[in-house]
């Protein structure tokens, strides 16, 4: 490969490593072709992009950006799944694959600019949905609102029980 290829193909990863939200890097030694393609359909489906890639030009890419711990990740064969939105999208999609495929091993992550190991990244593929993870945290605000306006109603009606219950008493008298 002539060395301008070279320069763009790293000046192309340091801006996908760049922009990516999350990257999943992945050893995809013993996947056969239909696996990998299978693989790479499940990542369209997501919006996600899965690239195989060299390990010198991505550890250029890398320096450039000061991901040098990176670089002890960056042996034997390497794809890197690359999600631009949602962080944990890819790791999702991995692990579920991987569970399949056991070939698929993965080596490490990058999470808006930081190294995660793989450990991370099954905690990450681990990590409810979106709109759960939205919904718990509205439940969580919404709570004391609800508490607090059982409680700011319950002033009032305490009032009208005791006027209804003068109210019977004056009539039993009377």
């Amino acid at each position: 490969m002539a060395r301008p290829e070279k320069e763009a193909m790293v000046a192309e990863l340091k801006e996908k490593l760049d922009q990516a939200r999350a990257a999943i890097i992945t050893d995809y030694r013993g996947l056969n072709v239909a696996a990998l393609t299978e693989l790479r359909r499940r990542m369209r489906e997501q919006g996600l992009e899965y690239k195989v890639v060299k390990n010198t030009l991505t550890r250029f890419a890398a320096r450039e950006l000061g991901l040098d711990d990176l670089e002890p990740y960056l042996e034997g064969p390497t794809a890197i799944a690359f999600s631009y939105e949602d962080p944990v999208a890819p790791a999702k999609v991995i692990m579920g694959f991987a569970k399949e495929h056991k070939q698929l091993g993965i080596k490490a992550g990058l999470l808006r600019g930081k190294v995660i190991r793989p450990e991370g990244v099954k905690e990450l593929a681990d990590l409810p949905p979106r709109e759960i993870l939205l919904a718990q945290v509205l439940g969580g605000l919404q709570a004391p609102i609800a508490g607090l306006a059982n409680v700011l109603n319950g002033v009032p009606r305490s009032l009208v029980y005791a006027l209804e219950a003068i109210r019977k008493q004056k009539e039993a008298a009377s």
